[in-house]
């Protein structure tokens, strides 16, 4: 591309962009039901229970291997330290923010797991309310129609 060209594009997308706003995306793929589906984001319960099982199997994965790291790294510093090598306190200070960091991602984990588990059980007993609900409606709309003689 030539730089003159470079910098039309420049120019006309910097006047596009000074009134309005536009959002990139990919033309629709053939047969994809075009824009009806636009913005629309669908979950399904077996969606949300693949994610939820997937934390659950990193915070106990993550938790099991990461101790060995942790211990062989403290293990190697204080062996250091002992031989009077400054790396070895410098190897136990890295391995002190790597169980900071280890805690973070089991709690980020446990929490999306927990979360979802949540969520299902929250879902279930809407929908739960929610078919009541309905199956009430429905049972005064028949008391209404036999009212009316229909």
């Amino acid at each position: 591309m030539a730089w003159n060209e470079w910098e039309q594009l420049k120019a006309e997308a910097s006047k596009q962009h000074a009134t309005t706003m536009r959002l990139n995306r990919l033309p629709p793929e053939p047969g994809g039901g075009g824009d009806s589906l636009q913005g629309d984001l669908t979950v399904n319960q077996k969606d949300l229970a693949t994610v939820g099982d997937a934390a659950y199997s990193l915070h106990q994965e993550l938790d099991r291997v990461s101790g060995h790291a942790r211990g062989a790294s403290q293990k190697a510093g204080s062996g250091l330290t002992r031989q009077g090598f400054a790396l070895g306190a410098a190897l136990d200070h890295v391995a002190s923010r790597w169980m900071d960091q280890v805690q973070t991602l089991l709690d980020a984990t446990a929490h999306i797991s927990h979360h979802l588990d949540y969520t299902k059980g929250a879902h279930a007993g809407d929908e739960v309310h929610i078919s009541g609900i309905l199956s009430s409606i429905s049972a005064l709309d028949d008391g209404f129609d036999e009212r009316k003689g229909s």
